[in-house]
């Protein structure tokens, strides 16, 4: 029995866990072909994520070809640091210094979105909201307690929990109802669940960076498997004619 339970923990999705309970999680429709949110979510990535959470298993070269970002506009506009196009996405911070700073090292990023799905990076990102009890003042609804600040904020401005008045049992009690910008960040909300969209995006384009290649690949395979099903078909048809 014991073991019975193990085998089928270890067959849940991982988004089982992912979200920390029953947390609704938005619909990320991202869109692996468009190329300019491709290019808007690595600019994103570069200016907002690098600094805390690498991409050790990602090259800017790859980035730069599969994204269509010319390699001299990369290199000036993407890389920092002076790397080479070829090297890995890597950023300086010392092990030691962030957890310190943080009370662990943030993870990398190459493959989070397969870990987390799509959904829950794009639900975790537009969920901060401010809780001066936190280190950095922020807490977050689909992770609560989260050692992270919220980078993004310059862009979406201060947002806060927002509740509403019911009456429950007999007594008015606040509800939580969403949460809620201040208006004073560079985006409006659609713009800023846009940019969101881009960067998580960009996420899922790193975890797999031939899935493209490979989907358009199972095209032709299954349409070979078709024709071949066709072709045994009529053979066993031929072959079975005179036996009947």
């Amino acid at each position: 029995m014991k073991k019975l339970i193990v085998l089928l923990t270890l067959l849940m999705p991982l988004s089982a866990f992912a979200s920390g309970g029953n947390v609704h999680l938005d619909k990320a429709d991202y869109d692996l072909t468009d190329k300019a949110s491709l290019q808007n979510g690595a600019k994103l990535y570069m200016n907002y994520c690098l600094g805390c959470h690498q991409m050790q298993y990602q090259r800017y070269q790859r980035a730069f070809d599969d994204l269509g970002i010319p390699m001299a506009l990369g290199q000036e506009n993407l890389q920092f640091t002076g790397e080479k196009p070829g090297e890995h996405i890597k950023n300086a911070m010392p092990a030691e210094s962030a957890k310190s700073w943080f009370g662990a090292q943030p993870p990398d990023l190459t493959l989070v979105a397969r870990v987390r799905g799509a959904d829950w990076i794009y639900t975790y990102l537009r969920s901060f909201y401010v809780d001066e009890n936190r280190p950095f003042g922020v807490n977050n609804v689909v992770f609560p307690e989260v050692g992270m600040p919220h980078v993004l904020q310059e862009l979406q401005g201060v947002p806060r929990k927002t509740t509403e008045q019911h009456m429950v049992d007999g007594e008015m009690v606040d509800r939580y109802v969403g949460l809620k910008s201040d208006g004073t960040g560079y985006m409006t909300p659609d713009e800023f669940d846009g940019a969101v969209l881009d960067l998580v995006n960009y996420l899922v384009y790193t975890g797999e960076p031939t899935r493209l290649e490979s989907e358009n690949i199972g095209r032709y395979v299954m349409l070979f498997l078709l024709l071949l099903l066709v072709l045994v078909y009529l053979l066993k048809k031929e072959y079975w004619r005179d036996v009947h």
